[in-house]
């Protein structure tokens, strides 16, 4: 006899007592429950009573208790902005459809939480493609025009979240608290009866004739090799297994490990039938070489970050850079961050210089210079200087280069003035590394865009399979746009998995 291959084949073989080849995980999961009644396997219709998420319902009543094995529409593995997007859109959509979510951290959004210096930039006022790296800028068009930055506005509006700008048009709650945000999303979450499951690590999925089976346990360190197949003595028998019709990759990327994003989504998608394009940190901190920048820690000041890549156009990137004591920080480093990043990973020669007179060039400054030596020929160069940059800045350069502390603009002649002048045009930046994963914002890589569907977000090597958020090849700058990737393509997502209502 021909093995079942849907879940209601496999319940009519059951009852019909043919158990041999059915893996007992699998006869025990279907046995224990209630939606895979004889019954609903003969009336599909009738499985929608089992669907219901309202109160008091019995099926989700077991779910809840106990958090064991069930049947699910769709299964969202991750649980941060992404994840809770596609869920509420989803579930908006289709309210009849059951929806779990499963992530592996003990509360969900950590990274909602420590994003924004603690008050998440939820998304910012102008939202464009040119805000976004990796993947095809007509696709990442695409997705945002289906969701943009008005709607994510009115979408936080109706959560009871107001949001106001700040610099460089970031949009923050008013109440200045990301608990505020991820409070609201749960809420909601809930509210549309998602079923949410904390620590449970999917450590496994495997496509169905007419779903996915997806084994998870207790969060643990990532399962990245030879992870166990169901039928496999050593696979999860802690009622750890799902049955789904659909299956959501919002797993994030491998950025600030610490809040659940370890890297193992891209694993999963690999497993599925996915390619992944080699990741690395992005909006990351960078380490310098040498002593420079220790005695500058803290101080803050504008520039232009020129990154120089062989065989391509400079990147400019103007904005505040921090000075710490372990290198540069602040939004414009985080921003040239990745460029530096790819261009090591490509192995290709890199060079990133920042110009402390932004907006100047060699004409503009030495005018700006000799201006002020005629109006005061007497003051020192360093003092000079600290008028254009911050002292401590001012008083290091002209020590890095050797001129004499006490000369002053009136002798200091037109040869040294202009090596100063081109220097602090172009001040180099010894890049040797940056701080990595653990204090990235981002990631950069993923899975090609090419690989999935840009209208749905479904995969086109998987079917049944969506991906939303930060495991797909786009990472947006710094300034609240890779929060808009997340809300953007969860609804997206959810507009096409809000179909199987109708199905």
């Amino acid at each position: 006899m021909t093995p079942p291959t849907t879940i209601r084949e496999t319940v009519l073989a059951l009852r019909s007592g043919w158990r041999e080849t059915i893996p007992r995980q699998v006869r025990r999961l279907v046995l224990r429950d209630p939606a895979c009644s004889l019954r609903s396997s003969q009336n599909p219709s009738d499985r929608q009573d089992v669907r219901r998420r309202r109160s008091g319902d019995p099926y989700d009543s077991r779910v809840t208790a106990t958090a064991s094995t069930g049947q699910a529409d769709v299964v969202i593995v991750g649980g941060g902005a992404a994840g809770l997007a596609t869920a509420i859109f989803t579930a908006r959509r289709a309210p009849d459809l059951h929806i779990v979510i499963v992530d592996a951290a003990p509360k969900l959004g950590a990274k909602i939480l420590v994003s924004g210096g603690g008050r998440c930039n939820v998304t910012n006022v102008r939202v464009t493609p040119r805000d976004f790296n990796g993947g095809s800028p007509n696709v990442v068009k695409k997705v945002l025009a289906a969701f943009d930055e008005r709607r994510t506005v009115e979408f936080f509006r109706e959560l009871g979240v107001s949001l106001h700008e700040e610099d460089w048009g970031k949009l923050f709650p008013d109440s200045n608290d990301a608990h505020t945000v991820l409070k609201a999303l749960i809420d909601e979450t809930r509210r549309l009866g998602v079923r949410i499951l904390e620590r449970r690590r999917v450590v496994r999925v495997e496509p169905q004739a007419d779903g996915f089976l997806i084994a998870t346990q207790p969060a643990g360190p990532p399962p990245l090799t030879n992870p166990p197949t169901f039928a496999d003595p050593a696979a999860p028998r802690d009622d750890g297994t799902w049955l789904a019709r659909r299956v959501v990759l919002a797993t994030g990327g491998q950025s600030l490990p610490k809040t659940g994003s370890d890297g193992f989504g891209y694993e999963l998608a690999r497993r599925l039938g996915h390619t992944i394009i080699p990741t690395t940190p992005a909006l990351v901190p960078l380490l310098l070489d040498g002593d420079f920048h220790i005695p500058l820690s803290g101080i803050a000041q504008d520039v232009e970050i020129r990154v120089r890549v062989e065989k391509d156009r400079p990147v400019r990137i103007v904005g505040p850079l921090l000075w710490t004591h372990f290198g540069v920080s602040g939004p414009a480093v985080l921003d040239a961050s990745r460029c530096w990043h790819r261009a090591v990973l490509d192995q290709r020669p890199v060079a990133v210089t920042i110009n402390l007179l932004p907006g100047k060039d060699l004409a503009a400054a030495e005018h700006a210079f000799l201006d002020l030596a005629a109006r005061q020929p007497r003051i020192a160069v360093a003092t000079a200087l600290s008028s254009f940059v911050p002292a401590r800045v001012a008083d290091a350069i002209v020590k890095e280069l050797g001129i004499p502390a006490r000369i002053t603009l009136a002798n200091f002649d037109r040869t040294a003035r202009r090596r100063l002048l081109t220097a602090i045009l172009d001040w180099p930046l010894p890049v040797r590394d940056s701080r990595g994963y653990n204090f990235a914002e981002v990631t950069a890589g993923g899975v090609p865009l090419n690989e999935i569907d840009p209208g749905t977000l479904a995969s086109r090597r998987c079917p049944g399979l969506s991906l939303v958020g930060e495991i797909l090849d786009v990472d947006g700058r710094i300034g609240g746009f890779n929060f808009q990737w997340a809300w953007s393509t969860g609804y997206v997502a959810a507009q096409h998995l809000a179909e199987l209502s109708r199905s």
